[in-house]
């Protein structure tokens, strides 16, 4: 049995675009799967805990080589271990300001600890540490779309979440797009392709 973690980072329900979407993916997969576990982390329910001070403090005692302590690293370890835990994850991310929400940056924010997401040697650099794992990941935007001018927004939020993904050890990933979502004469074909694309990843996810 495999667990998926579906990571919303959309605060609109019913309104959410990316969320619909999301919500054809798993409908496919828990079909095609029934025999796996479908978790969701929703970003904006309150349990997400900060990366303040406290956390940064001991973020930085871990690489001086110190065990570090306290409610908020512990809260940090939670969240990891929460994350950790599934064998496949969905993101559903749209777009804010030509990047992901700020509560998706947070949750990445926390979880990217050494010993935890990644490794470190000062003679080879990064490794990432979640191996064998793989993604499907929905990004979906207002006004901002592939081939249109610039005065129509960039492209902030693919290849940031894309390259953390990598840095973290997670090569096999999965994209559906629904960009643009409001300026477009094509919408609704659009629509009906994106959540196409999602029935055919979830299949074989």
């Amino acid at each position: 049995m495999s667990t998926v973690l579906h990571i919303s980072a959309s605060p609109r329900g019913e309104a959410s675009e990316s969320l619909a979407i999301a919500r054809t993916f798993l409908d496919t997969y828990e079909e095609m799967h029934p025999e796996d576990e479908i978790v969701t982390f929703d970003l904006w329910d309150g349990t997400l805990p900060e990366f303040g001070p406290a956390a940064a403090a001991a973020k930085m005692a871990l690489f001086a080589g110190q065990q570090p302590s306290g409610e908020a690293w512990n809260a940090v370890i939670r969240t990891f271990e929460r994350f950790n835990a599934a064998d496949r994850y969905l993101f559903s991310v749209p777009m804010w300001n030509a990047t992901v929400p700020y509560i998706l940056k947070q949750f990445i924010d926390v979880i990217s600890q050494p010993g935890m997401v990644f490794s470190f040697d000062p003679e080879h650099g990064y490794t990432g540490l979640l191996q064998g794992k793989k993604a499907a990941v929905i990004y979906t935007s207002a006004v901002y779309g592939e081939g249109l001018p610039p005065s129509f927004g960039a492209d902030f939020q693919q290849p940031y979440l894309d390259n953390w993904l990598r840095w973290a050890g997670v090569y096999d990933i999965s994209e559906i797009q629904f960009r643009p979502d409001l300026v477009t004469t094509t919408g609704d074909v659009d629509r009906r392709t994106a959540h196409e694309k999602a029935r055919d990843i979830a299949k074989n996810f």
